[in-house]
C-alpha cells in the first residue's frame, strides 16, 4: 500500500527564494494563498528582472485583471456567465471557472513592466530599478 505524502508548498518557495530580499513581502503575502492552490502559479528570477507565471487557461484577457495598490500586485479572473443550452451534455468538466484572486507583496523598487497573456499562461514582468542616488558611487579623493 502506498502512502500518499504532502509537500509543503510555503517550505518550498522559502527554501528556493528564501534567501532573496526582494521577495521577503511577496513570501509574506502568499500566506493567505499557500492553502489556495487556485490558479498555480511559478516564480522565476533572472539578474533583476522576475517573472510570474499563472496558469489561467479557459479565461479569455477581458476576464483577468492585473492591478498595482501601493505596494501589491493584485492579479484576478471573474469567468463571464456563458448561458448552457440543452444541446450540451458535459461528461466531465476538468476545467475550472472559478474566479480567484491572487495578492502579491511588492518590495521597494520594483516596478511591473508588462503582463500578456498567451496559450493559457498569463504572463507578469517586474523589474527592480534602483534610483541613481542609491546605487554605490566611487568618491574622488583630491590632493590638496
Amino acid at each position: 500500500m502506498s502512502q500518499l505524502t504532502r509537500m509543503d508548498t510555503a517550505a518550498l518557495s522559502r527554501a528556493l527564494i528564501g534567501f532573496d530580499r526582494i521577495f521577503n513581502t511577496m513570501e509574506r503575502s502568499w500566506g493567505n494563498s499557500v492553502n489556495n492552490n487556485y490558479p498555480p502559479f511559478n516564480l522565476e528570477k533572472r539578474g533583476d528582472t522576475y517573472t510570474i507565471t499563472i496558469a489561467v487557461a479557459g479565461f479569455n484577457k477581458d476576464e483577468i485583471d492585473v492591478s498595482l495598490d501601493q505596494d501589491q500586485l493584485i492579479i484576478s479572473g471573474e469567468k463571464k456567465i456563458v448561458e448552457t443550452t440543452d444541446e450540451v451534455e458535459y461528461l466531465h468538466r476538468g476545467l475550472a471557472h472559478r474566479s480567484f484572486e491572487r495578492t502579491f507583496g511588492l518590495s521597494e523598487h520594483m516596478e511591473v513592466k508588462s503582463a500578456e497573456i498567451k496559450n493559457g499562461l498569463l504572463t507578469v514582468i517586474i523589474e527592480r530599478i534602483i534610483p541613481e542616488a542609491l546605487l554605490p558611487r566611487k568618491i574622488q579623493i583630491k590632493e590638496v
